[in-house]
């Protein structure tokens, strides 16, 4: 389940979009995420899952790669489409037995929901799989630049983001070698009932945030060595630009806006 999760990697691969300049795939999916909880309608969705399509298959990553992101959260994704569907009121009843009642309207928001969740996954993943986390928050430091004239402290918190994205890999992997290790002394994470599987999880947390603090602490000792001030003004050798392909992503976005305007009017 730990080699499941995607967050935070970088799936290395030669497509256009990961030759695009990493503002463009900021604003991109910031307007994914926007258009995920505006859209409304099943013609809406498909539209929007055959857009997403489009977007991974031009990135080249697989997408049976990109689906196993989707295993830590299904449990999520499985409560939260119960809960829609058995709290959902509704005009026509399809199935009522005790205190469950099931609607048509709360199938459909059921439905819509788990479809939201999944697309929502899917979509911010293929920013972090195409975009290494430095030239990320690079990026994101430049986009946030005119916040630093209000007295925003950009930098601390890019580098905060940065630090975070570096770890999150780091972390997962020393979950699973503490895993194996405590598996090998007989620990039993598979079997019995959730309150034994959640005193099971304390063996990992345990020497994770242990292992986490150590890091942090010689992570720190590292910055202060070499003499790294938050207050100071920091410099880059990347230089960002605009190329062809971002002129592409501008079109396709201008096309793809007004298609999903046109649904919400049209249906």
């Amino acid at each position: 389940m730990i080699r499941d999760i995607t967050i935070g990697q970088y799936y290395d691969c030669n497509s256009p979009i990961h030759k695009m300049d990493p503002r463009t795939k900021i604003l991109w999916t910031l307007f994914y995420m926007m258009a995920l909880f505006m859209i409304e309608g099943m013609v809406s969705y498909i539209a929007i899952i055959i857009l997403t399509a489009v977007i991974i298959k031009v990135s080249n990553i697989p997408l049976k790669f990109m689906l196993r992101g989707l295993k830590p959260i299904m449990v999520l994704i499985i409560f939260t489409a119960l809960l829609n569907l058995f709290m959902t009121p509704g005009e026509e009843v399809l199935f009522s037995k005790g205190i469950f009642t099931v609607t048509k309207e709360g199938v459909f928001l059921a439905t819509k929901m788990a479809v939201r969740i999944i697309l929502l996954i899917i979509g911010t993943s293929i920013l972090t799989l195409t975009t290494t986390p430095t030239v990320l928050t690079g990026g994101l430091e430049v986009l946030l630049s005119p916040l630093k004239k209000i007295g925003v402290p950009v930098s601390v918190f890019v580098m905060m983001i940065s630090i975070a994205l570096r770890f999150i890999p780091t972390l997962l992997d020393e979950t699973d070698k503490i895993i194996k290790a405590q598996t090998s002394r007989g620990a039993d994470f598979e079997h019995g009932n959730p309150l034994k599987r959640i005193r099971a999880m304390v063996p990992i947390l345990v020497p994770l945030f242990v292992s986490a603090f150590r890091r942090a602490d010689e992570l720190a000792v590292a910055m202060e060595c070499r003499c790294y001030n938050s207050e100071g003004e920091r410099t880059s050798y990347r230089r960002f630009c605009f190329g062809r392909y971002d002129l592409y992503a501008l079109i396709y976005f201008v096309f793809t806006s007004a298609i999903l305007i046109a649904l919400k009017v049209v249906w």
